[in-house]
């Protein structure tokens, strides 16, 4: 979160708008305090991803696409494991 230049206040406020953008993508209905979780947490995740292939997001836009491109992910991957 240092790297993208943002602070806490502003990561769980782009979270939680990542989380609901990734959760109507994705057709789920879950609640703010997990669309700010998924959001963090996705962003994380997509930037550790990404940083191994050399891509790096920076900025409020670029956490913003880390986490929905996260969150995505996130949810893919939950509703693989509940089949």
């Amino acid at each position: 979160m240092e790297d993208a230049g943002i602070g806490w206040i502003a990561a769980i406020i782009i979270g939680g708008l990542a989380g609901w953008i990734a959760s109507a993508v994705m057709k789920t209905g879950t609640g703010i305090f997990l669309n700010i979780v998924l959001g963090i947490v996705g962003a994380a995740i997509a930037s550790f991803l990404f940083g191994i292939i050399g891509i790096s997001f920076g900025g409020w836009f670029g956490y913003l696409i880390a986490g929905l491109i996260g969150a995505c992910i996130l949810i893919a991957l939950v509703r693989a494991v509940r089949r």
